[in-house]
């Protein structure tokens, strides 16, 4: 058994105990002030049958009112009730006893007992939170005051108020909650558990200078994230360790303690209103299809896979050359998704033949195409590799897809590749002209999903930024006015998978980023974000922009016109017309990334004609002038 269990078992035990001595006081000590000290012999003759028969049910009854089970030190109002009826069906038991044995007791017994019974067990029980309470707010039970951190609550409603409880009561957190804040100003100048509220949002600066706060924690469940967002910016100025309940579920679960409780990361600051998606058409095309996922152990090909296993999939095949990003993905979904029919291959894109087997086996229904190389400067170094995996791996699945009777195949595609500027956004152009060249051809519905960067996916800048912050520093940004339209993995591959819903065949579907955002305030905010000072404690130091790099990004070329969809976060480009002789450029293109010669731009160009790159640059390198 170990020491958790034992201490556990101890603890019942001891309640179970003190009960039981409980309602022993409690019937004699009745029946001696009732009787105003002398007990009548015919009462006292059926004292142990009486006492026995009450102490079994009424412990019974206790133990199914969860009296041994509760967190006194979280007592409240249910564990207050429970208390009370634990102890009136007590009372009651005693009172049929007396009748079923023919007792006849004054009528002050049944009172008497049943008032000084529930002053035992209601008083051991909460006296011992009041005691946790009284010993966690004086720095008692080992709590160290040196390491002590200040605790500022932003929101004095329920959230915040079982927030302060937690501090108090558990003694291994070094926090000291000795302020709130709230924009409802009946509440200022009041106390939670005597600690004040003192202000409103725009208080917070000055509040937090004041109280010398070190750490903030923001409690509003039932507010919007705009809201929420306008709140975190304000405190991010505190230089303050900022923490935030993480949505209302937490809430209404009543799981509002400290470790549910998320640091706030730059995405919280973005204010950005919840992008919402219909669930109903996305389980509707999904549920009971094979769906494949190739780049499926990657950032958005991992998400893909999350939420198309809730959604009821006939089959899952996750398609991927890196083992451990696969495995990683399996095990996770293995784990939450018991009963899902997964398998997980490790095959290249570039395979045809692999590809071909794999489609010939599991024939799927729907395919999501996510497996890319898509860092931009590693690309620019590696033009042949972005061609060989991008477009050539692109056309190994298309073809299979087609050949095989695929219902629908979704391209996953960027923003880079309007009007690129670099290999890797020319390189994806070139996969959405194959999906639109395939559509016109084939009974299965190509289509291609665009959008622009992912909030944490690997290679982006915020998991950068975070190593130089850990590292003391500089944070390096290309250029001091570069923007990049931003949005979070799940928003992102939830409005692919809605996207691909209403896919038909030959679409791209350009999802609305909202509003871009400057990669300079953004490296600043996590500098605060992390209680440092920009400039200051760490440095921003601009080295120029990369070959390749725009200084901001279009969602849509001027040729393709927009249309709109049900969800107005997606949008529909037209198909552009393209050459007859496409596919004999791709045969072209193909010898010569295989070959590995120096014009491979100068051939993309060819065919993508918006392209626009650096005539110096060969295999990557700059040539001397």
């Amino acid at each position: 058994m170990t020491k958790e269990k034992s201490q556990l078992l101890l603890r019942r035990v001891c309640l179970i105990a003190f009960d039981t001595i409980s309602i022993i006081i409690s019937f004699f000590l009745s029946s001696f002030i009732a009787y105003n000290g002398q007990i009548e012999l015919s009462f006292l003759k059926n004292t142990y049958l009486v006492l026995s028969i009450l102490l079994v049910l009424s412990l019974v009854f206790f133990t199914h009112m969860k009296l041994y089970v509760s967190l006194w030190r979280y007592a409240s109002v249910n564990e207050l009730l429970n208390v009370i009826i634990s102890a009136m069906m007590s009372s009651i038991i005693y009172c049929a006893l007396c009748i079923i044995l023919n007792l006849n007791p004054p009528i002050s017994t049944m009172f008497l007992y049943l008032l000084i019974l529930l002053l035992l067990i209601g008083g051991s029980r909460f006296g011992y939170r009041f005691l946790r309470l009284y010993a966690g707010r004086h720095g008692l039970f080992g709590r160290s005051d040196e390491n002590c951190k200040r605790v500022m609550i932003v929101g004095a409603g329920s959230a915040g108020e079982k927030i302060l409880r937690e501090t108090l009561v558990t003694p291994k957190i070094n926090k000291q909650v000795v302020c709130f804040i709230d924009d409802d100003h009946t509440k200022h100048n009041r106390r939670i558990h005597n600690i004040p509220i003192v202000g409103d949002r725009y208080d917070i600066v000055k509040k937090a200078i004041e109280y010398k706060i070190d750490e903030i924690y923001v409690a509003l469940p039932s507010i919007d994230d705009k809201q929420v967002s306008e709140v975190l910016n304000i405190c991010k100025e505190t230089r303050c360790k900022l923490k935030k309940l993480p949505g209302m579920y937490q809430f209404l679960n009543d799981e509002i303690i400290l470790e549910k409780l998320k640091d706030v990361e730059v995405q919280d600051l973005l204010g950005r209103d919840p992008i919402k998606v219909n669930l109903e058409e996305i389980m509707g095309y999904v549920k009971d299809k094979v769906v494949m996922v190739t780049g499926g152990g990657g950032s958005i090909g991992s998400e893909l896979c999350r939420q198309i296993a809730k959604s009821e999939p006939k089959q899952l095949i996750i398609v991927d050359i890196y083992e451990n990003n696969a495995y990683d993905i399996q095990l996770e979904l293995q784990r939450k998704y018991p009963e899902l029919h997964l398998e997980t291959m490790i095959a290249s894109v570039r395979d045809a033949n692999k590809i071909r087997d794999l489609f010939a086996y599991y024939r799927p229904d729907i395919v999501y195409h996510a497996a890319a190389h898509k860092h931009v400067p590693l690309m620019e170094d590696a033009p042949h590799e972005a061609i060989k995996n991008n477009v050539f791996g692109t056309l190994n699945v298309a073809k299979a897809a087609d050949h095989y009777g695929v219902k629908r195949f979704i391209l996953i595609s960027t923003d880079k590749a309007v009007n690129p500027t670099n290999i890797m956004g020319a390189s994806k152009r070139l996969c959405e002209m194959i999906v639109q060249s395939f559509d016109k051809k084939s009974k299965t519905e190509f289509v291609a999903v665009r959008f622009g960067n992912v909030l944490g996916s690997n290679g982006s800048v915020i998991p950068l930024f975070k190593k130089q912050i850990k590292n003391g520093g500089p944070i390096t940004i290309t250029h001091p006015d570069i923007i990049r339209y931003f949005m979070t993995i799940p928003e992102a591959v939830s409005l692919v998978l809605q996207a691909g819903a209403y896919g038909h065949g030959g679409e791209i579907f350009v999802l609305d980023m909202g509003k871009p955002v400057k990669i300079l305030d953004m490296a600043r905010n996590l500098i605060k974000l992390s209680g440092l000072e920009p400039d200051v404690d760490i440095e921003i130091k601009f080295i120029g922009l990369r070959p390749g790099e725009k200084l901001y990004e279009e969602m849509l070329m001027k040729e393709e016109g927009m249309q709109t969809t049900p969800n107005k976060m997606i949008h529909i480009g037209k198909p552009i017309e393209l050459s007859d002789n496409f596919f004999n450029q791709l045969d072209n293109l193909y010898q010569l990334a295989y070959d590995e010669d120096s014009d491979i731009r100068k051939a993309v160009h060819e065919i993508v004609d918006t392209y626009h790159y650096d005539e110096k640059t060969t295999h990557g390198v700059k040539v001397a002038v």
